[in-house]
């Protein structure tokens, strides 16, 4: 599998992480999908446990994120 491709899932995971850091939501929450599909297409096309193991690892980042997301959706209704 191509490093190349991971590459772009760390850059949308850090695009996100900025999204976060700027109480962007929504943003966030978009992207976060549309990179959580990309993580899905790599997944389907997975060739080796390396692989299967780095996909895992955004997988766990991705999730943690989501949460976060959730929780700035939960500050933004308080206020």
């Amino acid at each position: 599998m191509e490093k190349n491709k991971f590459d772009e899932i760390k850059k949308g995971v850090q695009e996100i992480i900025d999204l976060i850091t700027e109480k962007n939501a929504k943003k966030a929450n978009d992207k976060l999908v549309e990179v959580s599909e990309d993580l899905d297409e790599l997944l389907d096309f997975a060739d080796d446990n390396e692989d299967l193991k780095e996909v895992s690892r955004y997988q766990v980042l991705l999730n943690q994120l989501h949460q976060r997301i959730v929780g700035l959706n939960g500050q933004s209704i308080t206020k």
